[in-house]
């Protein structure tokens, strides 16, 4: 049975495989447990189960990761408005004749993953590229620490990172699925620095088109110069500041428009360890996880793998961006619910660059528990690692309580971002 069916009929995966990729003991014929370490002496008893950038970070680069007991219930998978418009639009969403996702009836898409049971490359990358946080509206606030090649820290940023979908709106007091005032576009994504001061006030806002053929504008606002100016399309592939590992193409995996991308195929399904589970650490000081590995103990997050029954990979090329220093991008997308785990980008050579590792699931923990506005239990994305492997330099950056400059996160918070920070007026205002 496919997954997506046996999720939304009976609120769990278990139906769509054999017992032998629900449990890591039955899989490994008893030589893995839940609640076991896997670190350069035991990688080699999962290597088929990670990807090579992990494989190499574990086996090379003292890493380590525990691992945790699988977890395939829907609502585990998803934020809960999310999930309802996955429910209610399921089977509506077509790919109209420019490429663009539209419902049955010609419209933009309303709301949760057009293909949840997605069959296709183009399919599992409209999925990631509609709605990146599966929320309408958030506030991130993110310290960011990037570890050199000797394990020492190199470089130290904290910087906020809010979006505001202007179609597929799903929360419950959206005045529908479209935001009033923004015919035509996607979404809107703001981010600014509050640390390190001679970064902090710098800002930029991106304006996405709903036709995902067009390149999203691009502005920032630079303390230095005092004004805020438009960056051309290139800057996509080129870091938010020195030392960071993190483009703007890389969010979410489909930082750009996906018809600015192309050539997508999938080129493996099968079962993978992914830190997609109790990734939220509420107990610890701003839900900061332990840190492990380099030279220095401190290159990446100590965090939890599960088993996930079933992985698509897929491939894609840059083909709108002839001067980008990316041949493809290879993603691997959970397939209960078409969500990002791991995106490796290769260089113009082909060769594995640099990888975007991330780590979601429920807001629960023990009894703390964060819940939106009907009760249920949120869901988010908690932390990202992205390792240049060619220069050995890792970023990690956590979706953490709170950063300097007092900000805090909030999902689906009850304000107006777009003008708050999402204008160039805006802009300045929090660079001044």
């Amino acid at each position: 049975m496919a997954v997506w069916p046996a999720l939304s009929a009976h609120g769990d995966a278990a139906d769509a495989f054999a017992p032998a990729l629900l449990d890591i003991e039955a899989f490994t014929a008893g030589r893995v447990r839940p609640g076991d370490w896997i670190d350069a002496d035991s990688i080699e008893l999962v290597q088929d189960l990670v990807d090579p950038v992990v494989y190499q970070e574990v086996k090379q680069d003292r890493r380590r990761f525990f691992v945790q007991p699988a977890a395939n219930g829907l609502e585990t998978l998803f934020p809960p408005y999310f999930l309802d418009a996955t429910l209610r639009h399921q089977g509506r969403a077509r790919f109209d004749a420019d490429g663009n996702v539209v419902t049955d009836g010609g419209d933009s898409w309303p709301g949760g993953l057009p293909f949840p049971a997605a069959t296709s490359g183009a399919e599992v990358i409209a999925n990631l590229t509609l709605s990146w946080g599966r929320h309408d509206r958030a506030l991130y606030a993110f310290p960011a620490v990037v570890i050199d090649p000797a394990g020492a820290q190199a470089y130290e940023y904290d910087f906020v990172w809010a979006e505001q979908q202007c179609a597929g709106l799903v929360h419950p007091d959206a005045p529908g699925t479209l935001l009033p005032g923004h015919a035509g576009e996607l979404r809107r994504q703001s981010l600014w620095f509050t640390h390190t001061n001679d970064v902090r006030g710098s800002a930029f806002l991106s304006i996405w088109p709903y036709d995902q053929r067009r390149v999203p504008e691009l502005f920032g606002y630079l303390p230095n110069l005092k004004r805020v100016r438009r960056f051309p399309a290139n800057q996509r592939f080129e870091p938010y500041m020195p030392g960071l590992n993190l483009y703007l193409s890389d969010a979410w995996a489909a930082g750009d428009p996906m018809l600015t991308w192309g050539n997508f195929r999938i080129i493996h399904r099968g079962p993978y360890l992914a830190s997609c589970h109790a990734q939220w650490r509420p107990a610890r000081a701003n839900w900061a996880h332990p840190l492990v590995g380099g030279a220095g103990g401190i290159s990446y997050f100590e965090v939890g793998k599960a088993l996930v029954p079933e992985v698509i990979v897929v491939e894609a090329e840059p083909v709108a961006y002839p001067n980008a220093p990316v041949s493809r991008r290879r993603i691997y997308v959970d397939a209960r619910n078409m969500n990002v785990l791991q995106a490796i980008t290769y260089d113009r050579h082909g060769e594995a660059w640099k990888s975007f590792e991330t780590g979601s699931g429920q807001r629960l923990a023990g009894n703390a528990a964060e819940r939106c506005s009907d009760g249920r239990i949120e869901w988010s994305f908690n932390w990202l690692i992205s390792h240049d492997v060619q220069a050995n330099r890792v970023t990690r950056v956590l979706q953490a309580e709170h950063c300097r400059g007092n900000w805090r996160t909030r999902l689906d918070p009850p304000i107006d971002l777009v003008s708050e920070f999402m204008t160039e007026q805006a802009l300045r205002r929090m660079g001044s």
